[in-house]
């Protein structure tokens, strides 16, 4: 069986309400994945993440 790897908003510190989970057959894909729900879901600009928010978040990418 192939990996998968998956996101949940909710382990992201200060987001533990938020329902979101994204599930992908790639990290890359996750991070696209996470990219936009971060847009719609929270109004948020990705480009604007410095270096050490996107390494805290690559942190809770985990392996389905």
């Amino acid at each position: 069986m192939n990996t998968v790897y998956s996101y949940a908003c909710k382990d992201c510190e200060g987001m533990e309400a938020c329902p979101g989970k994204v599930i992908a057959a790639t990290k890359d894909e996750v991070w696209k994945l996470m990219e936009l729900h971060a847009v719609v879901a929270h109004g948020e600009d990705p480009s604007s993440w410095d270096a050490d928010t996107r390494a805290y978040l690559g942190t809770l990418i985990k392996p389905a």
